[in-house]
């Protein structure tokens, strides 16, 4: 695959390569960036954390589901800032909203 055939504020089901062992695994994601490499994006079928997905693991895309603005997620944008993620493969953070009581 590659940049072009991906959309940032999308979320995609894919099939991905596993890179230690070559097995075929299922994820689902929703895109936040795409650099010419690889995208981050969050696993939202895992813990939530930030990915960095290079495009060559990416076997097939299953589906796209567009995603409207108001269902959108947001994240800091110094997180996703091609810098953090030369050294880094994942992000966890923890986000806590008034709105929801934490």
């Amino acid at each position: 695959m590659e940049k072009k055939d991906f959309a940032v504020d999308t979320r995609y089901v894919l099939t991905l390569s596993d890179p230690e062992g070559g097995r075929l695994r299922p994820a689902n994601v929703y895109v936040y960036r795409l650099y010419d490499d690889y995208m981050i994006a969050r696993m939202t079928d895992r813990e939530g954390s930030l990915r960095k997905i290079p495009y060559d693991q990416v076997v097939r895309i299953v589906r796209t589901i567009p995603v409207p603005p108001e269902r959108r997620f947001m994240v800091p944008a110094a997180l996703l800032d091609e810098r953090i993620w030369k050294e880094r493969s994942s992000l966890t953070m923890y986000s806590s909203s008034p709105a929801l009581g934490k």
